[in-house]
């Protein structure tokens, strides 16, 4: 009888530690520690500030779409492989912090898509029969998204805001400031783009 008494006890304290393990756990590794990995602040009003943005995002090969005095928006194709596509899209907001001030957000979404092959097929009447579907012999091909990820490479907003500091007008003249090191050539890429998809990512 004891046994039968503290069995269900224990489940029960067992799953409450699961719960409360649970409940403790951030979301996904999310702790909202204190970290500039995705902001910076300059010494500009905002729409300086995201006119410098968007001058680092052409300036890097991006189609903006969306261009204002408080937002940037652009995105930039990449095929890491044949059969395999990604869309980085970056989005910039540019929050005022006071007289001339400007807190600069940048977050980037990384979209993987397949090529998927399928084949078409005609319906052809056969008297009695009714129609009979047979494969005409063309394909088409179309893209699957089968993934989609905020990008978490440090190292890809630094070299962002570096870019942003380059297209950031000096206070006396009124023009860019010029560093050879920064303007030496493309930045890489964001490392997320050669992970290759998990297996639950994979097309069904």
């Amino acid at each position: 009888m004891s046994v039968l008494v503290s069995l269900p006890l224990a489940l029960a304290l067992l799953a409450g530690c699961g719960r409360n393990a649970r409940e403790d756990a951030p979301f996904m590794g999310e702790s909202f520690d204190a970290d500039d990995t995705y902001s910076r602040t300059y010494a500009l009003a905002p729409a300086q500030a995201c006119s410098a943005a968007r001058l680092a995002l052409l300036g890097q090969g991006y189609a903006v779409g969306r261009a204002g005095d408080d937002a940037v928006e652009a995105t930039k194709n990449f095929q890491p492989e044949d059969e395999v596509h990604t869309q980085l899209s970056v989005r910039v907001s540019c929050v005022p912090r006071g007289a001339d001030r400007t807190l600069l957000f940048v977050s980037a979404l990384l979209d993987r898509y397949v090529l998927r092959k399928s084949s078409n097929s005609a319906s052809l009447g056969v008297g009695a029969l009714g129609s009979l579907s047979v494969p005409i012999g063309s394909r088409e091909d179309s893209l699957v998204r089968v993934a989609s990820s905020t990008v978490q490479d440090a190292g890809f907003y630094r070299r962002f805001f570096e870019r942003v500091g380059y297209y950031v007008p000096t206070p006396a003249t009124g023009e860019r400031r010029p560093h050879a090191a920064q303007d030496a050539g493309e930045d890489p890429p964001p490392t997320d783009l050669h992970r290759r998809p998990a297996q639950d990512d994979a097309p069904r």
